[in-house]
């Protein structure tokens, strides 16, 4: 038998709140019969959500009452400073006490990332935790870090990030040695700043399969399988993709919408273009992990939906049976090891 798992879902985070949460939580239950969650909220509003969605609390669903909402546009030291009965903040507190195995926010990014390293502290090891997330490619897809959490970096920083992200794309997508790249401004070794040099040496070095340095297309081209970078470039670089597959789902419903024959002809095409919406939907990839955490926690983009937020349980799920917190601190311990070791 499956061994449970629960999630305590931040029911009052991101631009809907508990009308996206609620019927994300029973769409993953009815999906996963060993899921079990915590919907963490101001508890009125959340289970009458719940009944608009046709459920109800139950022993796989119940309700955890917080009184205090963290705003989308709070300063992260105010929210952690005045807010401690806040849904995010008990959300992970959950974590911390062990009363669930990892917690889900569509809250303000930078108040989730400064309340999750307060609360549950960070590996040994790890200076910061790096925000990772999915990108399609043409193989497939790629693990990228760090999207937003550390604008500036070190060399330092940047292995570290190298390392949490060759853990996970072990342990989420089974691949053996995950090809990491760096993200640079090009492929010889004269380019990029400082900081990006001392870390490709640094690579150079590890035991990790470092590929080298990685263009902006090279992401989507799949040359790699772990991406990484510091929190302000890889923030444009994702926020820019989500608008370039933005751009290119308009221009085909306005050719296609153009004339009566090319609206004859996007009937014709409609299974391609679905299968396409599909492959570059950025919902199928919704469901940032807050790596280098003692813990487990994940952001949702503040305006998913339900099919979007119900995503990133599933990554969370993933991230417990593989107990990736767990990996990379071995991982971690072993580089260090080898590190010291004459």
């Amino acid at each position: 038998m499956t061994e449970s798992v629960t999630i305590s879902l931040d029911a009052m985070g991101g631009d809907h709140g508990p009308d996206v949460v609620a019927p994300a939580a029973l769409a993953a239950l009815a999906r996963n019969p060993a899921l079990r969650l915590i919907l963490v909220g101001q508890a009125e509003p959340v289970r009458q959500a719940l009944q608009r969605h046709g459920g109800q609390e139950s022993e796989r669903l119940w309700v955890h009452p917080a009184s205090e909402v963290v705003a989308m546009d709070e300063p992260p030291s105010q929210a952690l400073r005045t807010k401690k009965d806040s849904s995010m903040r008990v959300s992970i507190q959950l974590v911390k006490q062990g009363e669930a195995d990892a917690s889900i926010s569509a809250g303000n990014t930078g108040a989730l990332m400064a309340t999750a390293r307060y609360v549950l502290k960070t590996l040994p090891g790890i200076d910061r935790p790096a925000i990772m997330s999915t990108i399609p490619t043409k193989g497939g897809y790629a693990h990228m870090l760090d999207l937003g959490a550390n604008v500036d970096c070190t060399a330092e920083h940047l292995f570290q990030f190298a390392v949490m992200g060759s853990v996970c794309a072990e342990a989420i997508d089974g691949v053996a040695q995950p090809r990491v790249g760096l993200l640079n401004i090009g492929e010889e070794e004269i380019k990029g700043n400082d900081q990006v040099k001392r870390a490709c040496q640094m690579l150079t070095d590890s035991p990790l399969n470092y590929v080298g340095y990685v263009e902006g297309d090279g992401i989507f081209k799949g040359l790699a399988d772990v991406v990484v970078c510091d929190g302000f470039v890889g923030n444009v670089a994702l926020k820019s993709s989500e608008g370039v597959a933005g751009l290119i789902a308009h221009y085909l419903r306005a050719e296609f919408q153009r004339n009566l024959f090319t609206r004859l002809a996007g009937l014709i095409a409609l299974p391609v273009l679905r299968s396409l919406r599909g492959r570059i939907d950025p919902r199928q990839y919704n469901g940032a992990s807050l790596l280098g955490l003692r813990g487990i926690v994940l952001k949702s983009h503040g305006g998913a939906d339900a099919f979007a937020f119900g995503r990133a349980t599933e990554t969370a799920v993933l991230e417990v049976r593989k107990g990736v917190p767990r990996m990379i601190d071995q991982r971690l311990e072993s580089l260090l090891a080898a590190k010291e070791s004459p």
